[in-house]
């Protein structure tokens, strides 16, 4: 079906395959757009079709390089308004900065909301993303934000590989039980936590599992994985309580440093993730990674709000 042929999508570096994957969806190409650096790496952008009085989605993840993709994003905002764009929708499938949401000690930032504040006063109109590490940030920003769920897709993998077997939903801490309960109501099955003490940034000591997960296949479920080493070690854990095996679903694949080759060597039968960043060649040919799409809840949340539809079936 082809939507509102007034629909605009305009990608800049940070995920191609993504954007692409969307416009496949609407059936409608993207937007014909240079954005190249200059000798001293100052990022210029080109719009080079007519966007006057067009309702335009950029899709850009400010993944790694977070500075870089995030400055092409703004950029491509302002040169957008004043290229006359009736209005501009920021389609951010992974909001970097967003585990900086509050102080975290005396005099430091909350950057989520600076960057909340940058791409508001860039000149967009509506921010559309997908998992915030926070659902407080969605108040950061003072424009209409849609923080939708990968939930759906997942829940639909989970369903289609791993049957009606027994299954526990497991968050890896404290702090994700609200998203690992929701994910486990849907599929019918128990919920455990994983108890860990973090010693320092960028480790953490499992020290119990809180719930029966002996015999069981065990589903970790997190937003964001990055160096993977809690991943590693709640699998550790898991499986020394009786679990039968550990999988885990991340909705955006970080995975900085030594984080592919920990996690390809570790006892996750599987880590399925979201094309939320774009995956690397490491990524593609590890052994026990597998990416799923969020092209077409994107795509289909781009044209509800393209058409002044609801978007609320959509979190369900």
């Amino acid at each position: 079906m082809l939507f509102d042929s007034r629909i605009k999508l305009v990608a800049g570096n940070s995920n191609r395959p993504l954007a692409e994957a969307i416009g496949d969806y609407l059936k409608t190409p993207l937007t014909r757009c240079l954005v190249r650096r200059f000798a001293d790496m100052e990022i210029f952008v080109e719009i080079q079709e007519n966007v006057r009085g067009e309702d335009v989605f950029v899709v850009q993840s400010t993944s790694f390089p977070a500075n870089d993709h995030l400055m092409e994003l703004l950029i491509m905002i302002d040169a957008l308004r004043r290229a006359s764009a009736r209005r501009i929708t920021a389609v951010i499938p992974y909001f970097g900065y967003a585990r900086q949401d509050r102080k975290t000690a005396a005099r430091t930032p909350i950057s989520a909301k600076l960057v909340a504040n940058l791409i508001t006063h860039a000149g967009v109109d509506r921010v559309l993303t997908i998992d915030l590490h926070a659902g407080q940030i969605q108040g950061f920003f003072d424009i209409p934000t849609d923080n939708l769920f990968g939930a759906p897709v997942i829940v639909r993998d989970i369903k289609e590989r791993l049957g009606n077997g027994e299954k526990v939903v497991v968050s890896p801490d404290v702090g994700g039980v609200v998203r690992a309960r929701a994910i486990a109501k849907r599929i019918d099955a128990p919920l455990a936590i994983v108890d860990k003490r973090r010693e320092r940034a960028g480790e953490s000591e499992v020290m119990n599992i809180i719930g029966d997960v002996a015999g069981r296949s065990c589903i970790l479920v997190d937003d964001i994985v990055d160096s993977g080493g809690t991943l590693c070690n709640a699998a550790d854990a898991l499986l020394a309580e009786g679990a039968k095996d550990v999988y885990a679903y991340i909705t955006h694949a970080v995975l900085s440093g030594g984080a592919v080759s920990r996690i390809a060597t570790s006892k996750l039968k599987e880590l399925v993730i979201t094309d939320s960043i774009q995956p690397t060649e490491a990524v593609k040919a590890a052994r026990n990674i597998r990416v799923i799409s969020i092209a077409a809840l994107l795509g289909e949340a781009i044209a509800r709000t393209a058409t002044e539809s609801s978007v609320s079936s959509l979190f369900d």
